[in-house]
């Protein structure tokens, strides 16, 4: 193993190796947690509670109706739903059941959703009914030969949950009509209707190991089509000892860490959110479902509800949240760990957070590939460092040329890395495989960035978003951290676009929040902080910039706009 200067900048209390051969599968310690806290808490959503012991009741039944289908180990289940009391039984009855969970983004148009379903080979779906429609229009160019379709309110109770489905089909009317076909000897179930039948069968035991495939977590697909990577049981239970060793300090400061609040605002089919509700799983401790999170004022209106410890955030909803106006009326007194992910925290973004809440925004860093572990800051720090931190406990982080050598700290390089939460590999794609590893087993992230002498590495920006000006490396993240420091500036991005003269120029989109604030200004306030050859050619206000599901600005799409 290599060296490891980080090490010293491990909290008290944080170990520097996690084992995750103490368990045999995921499944055990799903079921472990279900039977130590069946009678605690673990998700609300919409002011309904879900107990570790109804999760276990409800994930059961449904483990067992999907086995009664015939489904051999290891068949890969699609689980398409937003954050609902409905998404962690589907994940666990998959789990528990044998099989893989192939979450897909609700959202997906129907070309996504059809690559989704043939490359990963998906022979069952469980889907909210709002996107069936969707499902409709591709399922007879698939393997999908069952589903189980699900109503808003079906697992909110009684009455309020048939209120809660009427309403959303009948009033807000947010459930086009759609048929699936039958052909094929296709099934096509109710949920309510699965749990029952499932609650009549029996959850046989399948044998499982810590190399069996848990999850099949798809890339974003900005850089062409999706790919599927591949997360064992291994890769998976490491990260979870992983973010409990690295959390778990910082939360015992405000009490027991299994009486904890998460605020699960990100959606849960992303690795970043899946990862921490696991987390809450392992630690016995709940969560709290926001289906719509683009709905800011019933995000804040959620947070006064009761006390709340961790919120795992991109920067962008670090910002949405700060420009609403009654943000600041919440209690932040029991927030300990404000976790940025997802994309590059911006310095602006933390300095208000921290002046709002009384808590440090502290920045880390993963990809889906890694199950969203990979680096973090210390929990103890006092403010912003503006670094993605030091590797995790049993990570290591090495910065590589082309070659897979590794350059000398203070020198930039693709950041990779290696260790038992990362992948594999990726689904059926050995030429990808090939190229994704170095020879000594790093995976490269296609992340350029600098280690310093302490084992902090600084992100200087993806390979691909670079912009080459005069034939000078120019990363859109340092513009972006620079201009989002400029007062009156919301959020902003940077791309390059094609100029005669400098081969590309920069132009910088921006959106504001004070009608006053001049293209003069903002072109002042970069020439007072960014060397001429960074400097944007054109600036350009937009009422908002255009982002995935997740809160990631798409840059790709600022570049075919502009």
């Amino acid at each position: 193993m290599q060296h490891r200067p980080w090490l010293a900048a491990y909290p008290e209390g944080v170990p520097h190796e996690i084992d995750p051969d103490q368990y045999v599968s995921l499944t055990q310690v799903l079921e472990d947690s279900f039977q130590r806290n069946a009678r605690r808490p673990f998700s609300v959503c919409m002011e309904r509670w879900m107990t570790y012991g109804e999760l276990d009741a409800a994930s059961r039944s449904l483990g067992a109706w999907l086995q009664a289908r015939g489904l051999p180990p290891g068949s890969r289940v699609a689980i398409m739903l937003p954050n609902i009391l409905q998404f962690a039984v589907a994940m666990a009855a998959v789990i528990r059941a044998g099989y893989t969970c192939v979450n897909v983004n609700p959202l997906y148009t129907a070309r996504e959703l059809e690559h989704q379903l043939q490359d990963s080979g998906a022979t069952a779906i469980v889907i909210l009914e709002n996107f069936c429609h969707t499902l409709e229009q591709v399922i007879e160019h698939s393997p999908v030969q069952h589903v189980v379709v699900t109503g808003m309110g079906d697992l909110l109770g009684g009455a309020y949950g048939a209120w809660v489905t009427f309403a959303v089909r009948h009033l807000a009317r947010m459930v086009p009509a759609y048929r699936l076909p039958l052909s094929g000897g296709r099934t096509v179930k109710a949920l309510p209707r699965a749990l029952s039948e499932g609650a009549r069968q029996t959850l046989r035991p399948t044998p499982q190991g810590l190399d069996s495939i848990a999850f099949l977590q798809y890339t974003g697909g900005t850089t062409g089509l999706s790919k599927g990577a591949v997360l064992t049981h291994r890769n998976v239970i490491a990260a979870m000892l992983q973010a409990e060793a690295w959390f778990t300090p910082a939360l015992r400061r405000v009490g027991e860490v299994a009486a904890t609040n998460s605020i699960a605002a990100l959606p849960l089919y992303h690795i970043f959110a899946l990862t921490l509700c696991l987390l809450a799983i392992r630690s016995g401790a709940h969560i709290t479902l926001i289906p719509n999170p683009r709905d800011i004022g019933a995000l804040v209106e959620v947070l006064k509800k009761r006390p709340f410890h961790m919120l795992p955030a991109v920067n962008t909803l670090f910002n949405a949240l700060l420009q609403h106006p009654q943000f600041r009326s919440v209690d932040f007194s029991r927030l300990a760990v404000s976790q940025a992910g997802g994309m590059a925290a911006s310095e602006g973004t933390a300095r208000q957070w921290r002046q709002a809440t009384g808590c440090v925004m502290v920045e880390g860093w993963g990809m889906s590939e890694t199950c969203a572990i990979g680096t973090n800051n210390p929990l103890d720090a006092t403010e912003f460092s503006g670094t993605i931190g030091v590797p995790l406990p049993s990570i290591e982080v090495a910065i590589k040329d082309d070659a897979g050598l590794t350059v000398a700290n203070g020198m930039s390089g693709e950041i990779c890395i290696r260790g038992p939460n990362v992948t594999p590999g990726y689904f059926n794609q050995p030429e990808e495989n090939a190229r994704a590893f170095t020879p000594d087993g790093f995976l490269r992230t296609g992340d350029i960035g600098v280690m310093d002498d302490r084992g902090y590495t600084r992100i200087i920006d993806r390979k691909k978003d670079m912009i080459l000006v005069s034939g000078f490396n120019v990363f859109p993240n340092e513009l972006e951290n620079v201009i989002s420091l400029c007062p009156g500036v919301v959020e902003c991005a940077a791309i390059g676009v094609p100029d005669e003269r400098q081969g590309e120029a920069i132009k910088v989109f921006v959106v504001k929040n004070d009608a006053t604030l001049t293209e003069d200004a903002i072109a002042s306030h970069c020439r007072e902080n960014l060397t001429g050859y960074k400097l944007p050619k054109y600036i350009e206000f937009r009422d908002e910039l255009p982002k995935s599901n997740v809160g990631k600005i798409l840059r790709r799409e600022l570049r075919a706009s502009r």
